[in-house]
């Protein structure tokens, strides 16, 4: 089967991550894959696959949305049209070319199947006061018109369904890590932070992330010398940070790390990994640490609490995080065996259900069905 995936490889955020994952996995399995982006220029990498690349041209492009140049319509269309590829899969990227997907897809007889990552908060104690309950709105009536759209949890398929998307389009598949890759072993990092106890946050640095709650909850403990905060990961909010939460309180910036192998390192040496944010679809850094054995802290956002439910993890209200955190992070600081109990069941829960061959197998009977489908619709 020929694959056409439209996605991004650029800038560095959870999209370009599944993108990389899962089509690296695709190709192991034998599939031929085509890889549609929004590039200026080819860009070298040691860490992607190697498959024909369509670059589609555009003006602005973030790690949030992009604006696409006037041309690329006209571009995605050729391109499809000359691949000639069995499906489409659109890990969407949050750009105009979202919407007008279906209706090419529909001429060239070609099935579609999405992602969708915008994240949300599973409550909607934050969503309904926030962009990210209004681009569940704006997208719903066009993710309609797909023949299949993959989301992360339970909690989402829900909320698109009350929105009006059809729940036979809305498919279960959770993101997935690889547990071979992503396991438990010595590090000796925690030596060079002069660390005995390793809290680690990792991912983006922003408003929604709500990194500065478990900052100021960090400072306010005063956990002493021995413990430190690593925090993994770049954003707009770096700079207005750092000069309150520094090496003075225990906290380790180490920026945005390419090379997953020095990240995989960070998370064996950790004894706890917490992740604070007010919206989220299904954090793969989430999934990294669990699969690493770190016990995992996250708020109930997004997917993140139905991942750690029954005991895999402790859930936060994304109501008064620096409250909760100032009880918890004494309390896991000084008691290891419940650190590594937590682990233990952390890994154990990704075994079960966040696997990256489940998740690939799972596409696969998607694709499967959309081509079915298409084919009976064409007789």
């Amino acid at each position: 089967m020929h694959i056409a995936w439209l996605g991004k490889k650029s800038p560095f955020c959870g999209n370009v991550t599944y993108n990389r994952n899962i089509t690296s996995a695709l190709l192991e399995r034998g599939y031929e894959v085509s890889f549609l982006h929004f590039a200026q220029e080819e860009a070298e990498s040691d860490h992607w696959p190697h498959c024909q690349e369509v670059l589609l041209p555009f003006i602005y492009k973030s790690q949030v949305y992009t604006i696409p140049s006037l041309g690329s319509t006209n571009i995605l269309r050729r391109s499809l049209q000359e691949l000639q590829p069995d499906i489409v899969h659109a890990s969407l990227t949050l750009s105009p070319l979202d919407f007008r997907l279906p209706e090419i897809c529909r001429e060239l007889n070609i099935p579609l199947v999405a992602t969708f990552h915008p994240p949300f908060d599973s409550k909607l104690r934050n969503l309904k006061s926030s962009t990210q309950f209004l681009t569940y709105q704006l997208y719903a009536p066009f993710l309609a018109h797909y023949d299949g759209v993959i989301i992360f949890s339970r909690i989402q398929r829900d909320l698109l369904r009350r929105l009006g998307v059809p729940e036979k389009k809305l498919a279960v598949i959770p993101n997935g890590v690889d547990e071979t890759k992503y396991c438990p072993a010595k590090s000796d990092l925690k030596s060079q932070f002069g660390a005995e106890r390793l809290f680690v946050y990792q991912g983006r640095v922003s408003a929604e992330k709500n990194v500065e709650s478990l900052l100021q909850a960090w400072k306010a403990c005063g956990l002493g010398d021995e413990s430190k905060l690593a925090i993994v990961g770049d954003g707009p909010l770096v700079n207005s940070l750092k000069p309150f939460y520094n090496e003075n309180h225990g906290v380790i910036w180490l920026g945005f790390i390419p090379d997953e192998r020095k990240r995989i390192n960070i998370l064996r040496a950790a004894d706890v990994f917490i992740l604070p944010s007010l919206v989220e679809g299904l954090s793969i850094s989430l999934l990294e640490g669990m699969a690493c054995g770190v016990a995992c802290v996250a708020t109930d956002a997004g997917a993140d609490g139905e991942v750690l439910e029954d005991g895999a993890g402790v859930i936060l209200n994304t109501n008064r995080v620096t409250t909760q955190l100032k009880t918890l992070l004494p309390l896991l600081k000084d008691h290891p065996e419940l650190t590594r109990v937590l682990g233990k069941k952390a890994r154990a829960r990704v075994l079960e259900r966040y696997t990256l061959n489940c998740n690939i197998s799972h596409l696969e009977e998607l694709y499967q069905q959309a081509v079915r489908r298409k084919s009976m619709q064409m007789m």
